[in-house]
């Protein structure tokens, strides 16, 4: 099941709408915050809390771990508390008391969404519009089979598991909503598309600006205050 995960991330990471951003440096310090753990079992655990979706390799742990030592947000078990700190492959680490205040903060920090991300997805369809020869609608077609096919998968899978795990069944329902939402985009895509075709609207006239000549004001998203 892991590998047949594995595959389906990678390919849906360039269609959706926004990517999943696992923080390798904040998910270790989580781990570390139950108490002093090695890297091997820290890969281990990584990826059993995340579902066993996210393969984590070992190397990026104890490179990520050497950060983590570096900015005083984890220390080599023994380093300051009156052991002999370990050395070599099997070294441990533990959270420091710096650590755990940038883990609460990073978990109560909320992210900022304010700027939509560049996809690939969205890029394809606004290029598609523009390219003579190509047909949008047949590129919105292919992409929503694609994507239809991808959540048929992830709901077998569901069906398939007794619920035991609930970090695999929270990171399913996570894929079905995220992919629900790029079809409901391309559908919305195509009706306005249709609309606009319908108004007498071509690629040839661009935006309003481009009839006309006028410069319009770029569009800045953001909370008003």
């Amino acid at each position: 099941m892991t590998y047949i995960l594995s595959m389906l991330l990678s390919n849906i990471h360039g269609l959706i709408l926004s990517e999943v951003a696992v923080s390798v440096r904040h998910a270790l310090l989580a781990l570390l915050s139950e108490e002093p753990k090695y890297g091997l079992q820290l890969r281990e655990e990584f990826e059993a809390h995340t579902g066993e979706v996210w393969p984590l390799n070992v190397g990026q742990v104890y490179t990520t771990l050497q950060r983590l030592e570096r900015d005083g947000l984890v220390a080599a078990v023994g380093d300051g508390d009156g052991e002999q700190p370990e050395h070599g492959p099997q070294k441990a680490y533990r959270i420091t008391g710096a650590g755990r205040a940038e883990l609460a903060d990073w978990l109560r920090t909320v992210p900022d969404l304010s700027t939509p991300p560049r996809d690939d997805l969205v890029m394809k369809i606004l290029i598609a519009v523009r390219v003579p020869g190509i047909d949008v609608h047949e590129v919105i077609q292919a992409h929503r089979r694609y994507l239809i096919e991808l959540m048929q998968e992830w709901t077998r899978l569901k069906e398939d598991d007794d619920g035991a795990d609930l970090s695999f069944a929270l990171v399913v329902d996570s894929e079905l909503f995220r992919l629900d939402s790029v079809v409901r985009w391309l559908d919305a895509a195509e009706g306005r598309l249709r609309r606009a075709a319908a108004d007498g609207w071509t690629p040839a006239l661009g935006t309003d600006g481009a009839r006309t000549g006028v410069s319009l004001p770029r569009r800045r998203l953001g909370a008003r205050r």
